[in-house]
This record gives structure tokens, C-alpha cells and sequence, in this order.
């Protein structure tokens, strides 16, 4: 799925270890993964009265993990138990982690209710899978079922046909909390929240679906962790640019209502970028929770009160008067 669609319309954004290390953290949190004790030891369930311990645990083969991941290999491993976040799995001197986002079957579901039972279900069972991320220095080895759909050394063939600023296409496999997972071909690549609208987005499912094909540009490849960040917004013009000249202040413009909070509400205009209107903005809210007064969904009129393109923010009132 990999292509040159065009060049990029907007200006790169600069991504470095930070920003990697921050979307590693948000996903952890996510999918509530296990914690790998410490460098070659096996993974385990978080146990907080134990976090002391120097128990010792088998030591893990990361010759053959390395191995594993730079010729991009399938290997099948036991499912050896689970946790909310995922998978534990081992075997060959090889332990890991398979989080419930990279698990063909159940990628994508949202009943938390139902996890347990559904991760229950793979123990037991041997699974074919890839390393996507090897870390020895901090004990962090996980694998993927959905990678290893791809045949072996595929991975290595996309990160050389990859580069920052191509435009390419993907079927989306997972939508979650912080971002939006696109398979590319055999390599699967992440746009960040904040890379999904020029406006604000409240979750990810509100922009795309899982399961369909869309266009992407590649902010920056990360080879060594398996790790492609792309956007979906620079594929459009920023409205921001020129919201000073479109939208001056007073100026009125219909608007949509994204999301109601105690203290106001947000509005999406024509052409994307989103406001805030505070509820000392908003006519006959006063002493009523905005919820009776306003809905998601809602069509209304509003007036520009300030604009702040630098930061992308605007102040917004249903006063129109």
C-alpha cells in the first residue's frame, strides 16, 4: 500500500525521542500492559505488594529475540496467561508480551466487561507472531499476532521504501483512546490524536473507523522499534493559516456543537477549527446544567470574540447580539 500520493502541505513537525517515548507511555497506559521486571527476565503480571521482590526469574534468550526481529521472523509461541492489557507468552527460552490491540480476532473491541473472558480463551493456545519492539535495556519484548499476517522481511522492505513526507495508504486495524493504528502493508504505523484534525478531536472514533482505507503522510520512521508516525491533517490545508482574514472578530458563522463540559462548550465551524464558548456565553444557561441546553450534534449561530491563530484557540459566543 505504500506510494508517493504528492508532496506535503504543511510543515513537518519535529519529532524526536520525547515524542516517541511519550505515545509509548500513552499506549501502555491504554491497554494497562504488564510490567517487564528488568532486563532478560519474564514478564509478568503487575503486582503491587510484590514490587519489592528479588525474586529472580529465568533469563530470556535476547540473542535470539535480536535475531528474531532484524530478519522480521514468525515464530510460534504458548499463551501462558493474560492480563487486562493483553497476552503473556513464551517458549524456546522466549517470553513476551502480546497486547490485546495486536490480536487479530479481537482488535477494535471496546467492551471492557468482556476482555477477560475473550484474553481467557487464548490460554493455552500456540500463536504465530512477530517481535515489533525489543528492548533489552529495559526487559521490554513484544510481539504481534497482526504483524506476522505479513510474510518474513517485509518489515525491513517497507521501512526502505518509507520516508518522511510521502503520502501513502492504509487500512486502519485499531482505533484507541490516544490514536489511530494503520497497517501499511506489513508495517504498521501510528497517527497520534493530535495529528488526526486541524481541530480538536474529542476520540478517534469520531474520525475514523476500523477497517477502512485511508490516505496518510509519514511524519518519521523509527526502524529500530518498529515505529512509523504519520498524520492524517497535513493532508489539508491548515485553516489556521489564514483564520484572521476568514473569521474577523464580531463576525458571525454557523457552527456545530462537539462537546458540552460544565463550564462550556466546544463548536466546530465550516472549515474545521474548533472554539470555545463559556457558558457566560451561552443565552439562558444561567442556573441550568448545559447539557439541558445544548447537545453534541447541535446546529448554532456564534460570533468570533478572539482569535488566537499562534496558539489555535478561539473564543466563541452565542450572543449574537
Amino acid at each position: 500500500m505504500v506510494g508517493q500520493k504528492g508532496k506535503q502541505e504543511n510543515p513537518m513537525p519535529q519529532i524526536d525521542e520525547g515524542w516517541w517515548s511519550s505515545v509509548l507511555a500513552e499506549e501502555s497506559r491504554s491497554s494497562a500492559n504488564p510490567i517487564v521486571r528488568s532486563a532478560g527476565s519474564r514478564p509478568e503480571f503487575r503486582d503491587e505488594s510484590k514490587s519489592n521482590s528479588t525474586e529472580k526469574k529465568p533469563a530470556a534468550n535476547w540473542t535470539q529475540v535480536k535475531d528474531l526481529y532484524m530478519r522480521d521472523q514468525i515464530i510460534d509461541l504458548a499463551v501462558t496467561g493474560h492480563n487486562r492489557g493483553g497476552l503473556l507468552v513464551e517458549g524456546e527460552g522466549l517470553y513476551g508480551f502480546v497486547p490485546f490491540s495486536h490480536l487479530i480476532d479481537l482488535a477494535g473491541k471496546v467492551e471492557i466487561g468482556e476482555r477477560d473472558h475473550d484474553l481467557e480463551s487464548y490460554v493455552g493456545r500456540s500463536l504465530r507472531l512477530k517481535v515489533i519492539e525489543c528492548v533489552p535495556e529495559d526487559g521490554r519484548v513484544v510481539f504481534s499476532e497482526r504483524a506476522a499476517q505479513s510474510e518474513p522481511g517485509k518489515r525491513a522492505e517497507l521501512f526502505h521504501a518509507l520516508q518522511p513526507g510521502q503520502h501513502v495508504q492504509g487500512m486502519v486495524t485499531n482505533v484507541t483512546d490516544f490514536g489511530v493504528f494503520v497497517d501499511l502493508g506489513g508495517v504498521e504505523g501510528l497517527i497520534h490524536i493530535s495529528e488526526l484534525s486541524w481541530g480538536r478531536v474529542s476520540h478517534p472514533t469520531h474520525i475514523v473507523k476500523i477497517g477502512s482505507t485511508i490516505d496518510v503522510q509519514v511524519l518519521d520512521l523509527s526502524p529500530e522499534r518498529c515505529r512509523v508516525a504519520l498524520s492524517l491533517k497535513r493532508l489539508l490545508p491548515n485553516p489556521w493559516n489564514n483564520a484572521s482574514t476568514d473569521l474577523p472578530e464580531g463576525c458571525t458563522k454557523p457552527a456545530t456543537i462537539t462537546s458540552v463540559l460544565s463550564f462550556g462548550a466546544f463548536a466546530r465551524l465550516d472549515n474545521g477549527i474548533e472554539g470555545l464558548i463559556h457558558a457566560s456565553e451561552i443565552p439562558q444557561s444561567e442556573g441550568k446544567p448545559l447539557k439541558e441546553i445544548l447537545a453534541e450534534g447541535q446546529n448554532v449561530q456564534v460570533r468570533i470574540l478572539h482569535l488566537d491563530s499562534a496558539h489555535q484557540r478561539m473564543g466563541l459566543s452565542m450572543r449574537l447580539e
